[in-house]
């Protein structure tokens, strides 16, 4: 018995150990469920919690391992910095596409035009609550803004399904499959959320992106609308000093983007009128060509190839998977710009979790110019330099910006 003991420990070790270092940013969940020791423990769960987690609640379990102290730089699954990791005047580590939840635990003070100003660290992201690391539910918004979720309820769990459920299939359907006795139905065999993702072959499915919950998934107190499409390359979590991370975001029929966010923020959207920005909206002809020939302000001299910018990601009108994987880079070998039916929505101005900026924007809005004479907004808005560039994922603003650059609003509408 003592040797199988200690041979189990050493397995467990391991197994760990492959998971820390093995390079793999997916292999833990692998598309589906992940393995059930990770997150419950039979015999020690965290006292005061429930289902058996290891974390107080199922947010600090998911951040157990989505968060690594002693992390020096953007690394690999983590999109949360340790509190110890980032103190005063230096900026979250981490750099996914949908940011870093550090940004709630920074809060700014500056003055404007002499008043003293405060930008809270709730207004920067999605307030998950995760009570072993310090993450509390936004105490300004009791509901979500332009809807009725509970944010004291918020958590990873309330987008992902931790269990994988939802499933795409080998004719490109996907389906969330009731697991009841007698019912049949095809079993994952790996992640789809990746541009090296395995394609499913007849009697097989891979895990939706992200293991993001939808298909009439109820099980939150909301019922979510539809499936969120996308492709991200296997290497995400990186700064874009020297290249970008493009992630391939889909449409399908009422597969979009803009409908699987109304779920919990349907006031939040209109698809026709002045008063609310449409979404999940074809670009049109115009929209497309500022898009593609916008570069900064005073310069529209890009072209098709070149034109994509990830602080400006437009949705693809397509769901076709072979596709997205083709597209989903991050070394900008492809930088194609938009086609005239391809589409506008939430992500295009918002990061997933949380910016360093209000409203989870993925550019500052709270100033006419996001850089002046080649740097960043810094004091103006309470920053250090670092910080600053951190929010823009370390681009330097005097290569990539205009000296006197204007909000990339501009982007897409060219007014600057």
């Amino acid at each position: 018995m003592r040797g199988l003991k200690l041979g189990l420990v050493i397995l467990g070790g391991a197994v760990l150990l492959s998971f820390a270092l093995g390079g793999s940013a997916y292999a833990f969940h692998g598309g589906g469920v992940a393995e059930c020791g990770g997150c419950h423990s039979m015999h020690s769960p965290k006292a005061g919690g429930s289902f058996l987690l290891v974390g107080t609640d199922q947010s600090s379990t998911c951040l157990s391992c989505h968060e690594h102290a002693g992390d020096t730089g953007p690394s690999s699954y983590h999109i949360s910095t340790a509190d110890a990791d980032m103190p005063a005047g230096t900026a979250p580590k981490q750099r996914t596409p949908g940011g870093d939840f550090g940004w709630l635990k920074k809060t700014y003070s500056f003055a404007v035009r002499g008043t003293a100003n405060t930008e809270d660290g709730a207004t920067h992201g999605h307030n998950i609550v995760a009570t072993d690391k310090g993450y509390v539910a936004d105490s300004t918004n009791t509901t979500a803004p332009g809807g009725t979720f509970t944010s004291s309820q918020l958590g990873c769990q309330s987008c992902h399904d931790p269990h994988g459920t939802s499933r795409r299939l080998s004719d490109g359907t996907y389906v969330r499959p009731a697991a009841a006795p007698g019912a049949s139905y095809a079993p994952i065999i790996g992640s789809g959320s990746y541009n090296n993702s395995a394609a499913p072959t007849a009697g097989q499915a891979v895990g939706v992106y992200r293991l993001l919950r939808g298909l009439n998934d109820a099980s939150q107190g909301v019922t979510f609308n539809g499936v969120a499409i996308a492709v991200a390359p296997s290497s995400y979590n990186r700064t874009e000093a020297a290249t970008q991370t493009r992630v391939a975001y889909g449409a399908s029929g009422t597969n979009t983007w803009g409908s699987w966010c109304a779920t919990c923020h349907e006031g939040m959207h209109t698809t026709s009128g002045n008063t609310v920005h449409a979404v999940d909206q074809s670009l049109g002809p115009t929209i497309a060509a500022n898009y593609i020939a916008y570069v900064k302000s005073g310069d529209l001299s890009g072209t098709s190839t070149n034109a994509f910018s990830s602080l400006v990601p437009f949705i693809e009108n397509t769901g076709d998977i072979a596709t997205l994987q083709s597209h989903a880079k991050n070394d900008d070998t492809f930088l194609n710009g938009p086609a005239s039916g391809d589409k506008v929505s939430c992500l295009s101005c918002h990061r997933a979790h949380a910016s360093g900026f209000p409203e989870m924007l993925r550019w500052n809005m709270e100033n006419e110019f996001m850089t002046k004479a080649g740097v960043y907004q810094t004091t103006e808005r309470g920053r250090s330099t670092t910080e600053a560039a951190a929010g823009y994922y370390d681009r330097d603003p005097l290569t990539k910006f205009a000296s006197f650059q204007r909000v990339l609003c501009n982007k897409c509408h060219a007014k600057d």
